[in-house]
């Protein structure tokens, strides 16, 4: 069987990992294009700055998109157009239309940052970190019209320590993140 045409949709540095693991998975997935968030100002000069999604696609030479909706029809026919088997969502930061949902054959998977149905949505890190939670963890779920509701096909916890910080615990679900998709695909 041959690797399944995959839309990586993904903007900060949580999904790199998730990216980078799929890239070097040819027999598993190629990664016809990366959907990414438009590059926005930040600093006191307001200064553009890429996503690091946009920095890794670029490294690796996959076409990206950044599109300011996933409403537009034409953006849905961009994507439309690449046949994508597979989409794979890992912080995209936007709501998916169903339109979107619907076009790769095999559906779409995401990658959360949490034990689900702990934390839907946005920000399960700090949600995690701010209640005081022992552990916490990554699940790959199948995407569906609400919010985090799919199917979880794998979840796997990992131990906040005392330490953490938003920015450790990050790094620590992004790489289990990375590998219990591989894991998953």
């Amino acid at each position: 069987m041959s690797s399944a045409r995959v839309i990586f949709m993904g903007s900060p540095a949580f999904a790199v990992p998730s990216l980078t693991a799929l890239c070097e998975r040819p027999d598993l997935a190629h990664v016809v294009a990366v959907v990414t968030q438009p590059d926005k100002p930040v600093g006191r000069g307001h200064q553009l700055a890429p996503p690091a999604v946009k920095l890794a696609a670029q490294a690796r030479g996959i076409p990206i998109l950044q599109p300011r909706s996933l409403k537009d029809t034409d953006t849905q026919a961009q994507l439309r157009a690449l046949a994508p088997d597979l989409m794979v969502v890992a912080a995209y930061g936007k709501i998916l239309p169903q339109a979107v949902l619907d076009l790769p054959s095999r559906g779409a998977v995401n990658v959360h940052a949490s034990l689900l149905p702990r934390y839907r949505g946005a920000s399960p890190i700090a949600h995690a970190i701010l209640q005081g939670d022992a552990q916490t963890g990554v699940s790959i779920m199948r995407m569906e019209a609400g919010l985090d509701t799919g199917p979880v096909y794998q979840r796997d916890a990992v131990r906040i320590d005392e330490s953490d910080t938003c920015g450790t615990l990050t790094v620590k679900l992004a790489a289990v993140g990375a590998q219990a998709l591989v894991a998953v695909l």
